[in-house]
């Protein structure tokens, strides 16, 4: 069966989101929730109302603590069918592999397993976090074999971490399998990616949704950071751009997009620019421009500017990883205070980062312009004070 998805969220809100996603019809009754190692627990949610999910409303029911989307494995199970299974899958045909091996199974291998993972397909992608202790290696490559049994996979791999190259290449290892070109759809959009060459951030399907939901009809825009076409994709799918211009500096990434524009039908209103986007011999032709860059764009600022047309003017999509101080979150009270605090965090940067464009605008052009924030998005957080944000910025000439 393939992974579901899930909505991660604290232990100390799981019965106040349950009941929200409930009233929402979007909670699935038939599968068991799965309370995680970290203090979690992973809320399954019925895929088809997946695409229709506002998380921004349910974040705000979050004073602290994660509440995001992932796809686990974990709670594929109903709870008349797990309390009959007598435990995981995969942990039964595990403790036989060991006994096999004249191993005894321990209570820490249990927490060594994998708890979620991304599926592709027939491909299943690990963590970092599972497998790792000594044990496992005696087994040998059979090991993977009956992990991706379990997991109803052919194919096995495990990302350790995204390299620092330039290019956010992933740093994964194939297990099991004979080549790794995956395929993933996403919001009705097909992607194709080589796993251990381009990364692909699940986490980011609320912008890739909120991006569909624009209406681009009759405007040019331009993906300053295209990747396999994470953004690029909706805009010509879903938005209905005119056109859209997709730059992308790593070539594995590139010949991944173009596989992607063909396969959706859409390569007759994309041009691919391979290369560094500062190097990028446009200008004045953008009604729109996504920055879609983090922990910061900031070096496509000016790019971005020099595209958008001199006499309209455009929107600019700017994502940004912006940090909030540390505060205590001992009570209700002080959760709420720190979460208006992120949120004036986030708000003090947008406004610094509108005068900074307007400031390149106007020595760009020679006139004044004028950069309004039309809306700041927290797409996710990685910690309780680090939050990826985009900001949508609506910049004309006066």
């Amino acid at each position: 069966m393939d992974a579901v998805p899930c909505l991660r969220v604290p232990r100390c809100h799981t019965q106040q989101i349950r009941r929200c996603l409930q009233s929402r019809e979007a909670f699935d009754h038939s599968l068991a929730l799965v309370k995680d190692s970290d203090g979690t627990v992973l809320l399954p949610i019925l895929p088809s109302c997946l695409s229709q999910l506002d998380l921004q409303s349910l974040r705000d029911r979050v004073p602290s603590g994660p509440c995001e989307i992932v796809w686990s494995q974990s709670p594929l199970h109903s709870k008349r069918q797990k309390g009959r299974s007598g435990g995981n899958k995969v942990e039964k045909m595990l403790q036989e592999l060991l006994e096999s091996h004249g191993q005894r199974w321990m209570e820490e291998l249990r927490a060594d397993l994998p708890r979620s993972f991304q599926r592709h397909g027939d491909l299943i992608l690990l963590g970092d976090s599972c497998f790792t202790l000594p044990l496992w290696k005696k087994i040998g490559d059979q090991l993977w074999s009956v992990v991706a049994k379990g997991l109803g996979a052919k194919r096995l791999a495990k990302m350790s971490r995204i390299s620092r190259d330039g290019f956010r290449s992933p740093a994964v290892t194939m297990l099991l399998g004979d080549h790794s070109w995956v395929k993933h759809v996403d919001n009705g959009i097909r992607y194709e990616f080589d796993v251990t060459k381009c990364m692909f951030s699940a986490g980011n399907i609320t912008e890739k949704l909120r991006v569909a939901a624009f209406d681009c009809r009759g405007e040019t825009v331009v993906d300053l950071y295209a990747g396999i076409g994470y953004f690029t994709l909706p805009y010509l799918v879903h938005a209905k751009a005119s056109h859209v211009h997709a730059c992308e500096w790593n070539p594995d990434a590139v010949e991944a997009l173009q596989k992607n524009l063909e396969a959706n039908g859409v390569s007759d209103r994309c041009t691919v620019h391979q290369g560094d986007n500062r190097q990028l011999q446009l200008c004045d032709v953008a009604d729109r421009v996504n920055l879609g860059l983090i922990p910061s764009s900031g070096d496509g600022w000016p790019v971005a500017c020099r595209l958008l047309k001199r006499t309209t003017g455009g929107i600019l999509h700017i994502h940004q990883n912006v940090t909030s101080p540390l505060q205590s979150t001992n009570d209700a009270t002080q959760r709420l205070s720190r979460k208006n605090a992120d949120r004036e965090v986030w708000k003090a940067w947008a406004a610094e980062t509108a005068n900074h464009v307007a400031s390149l605008l106007r020595d760009l052009t020679g006139a004044l312009w004028a950069a309004n924030i039309q809306h700041v998005e927290l797409v996710k957080s990685y910690a309780p004070h680090i939050h990826h944000v985009v900001l949508d910025l609506e910049c004309r000439p006066f």
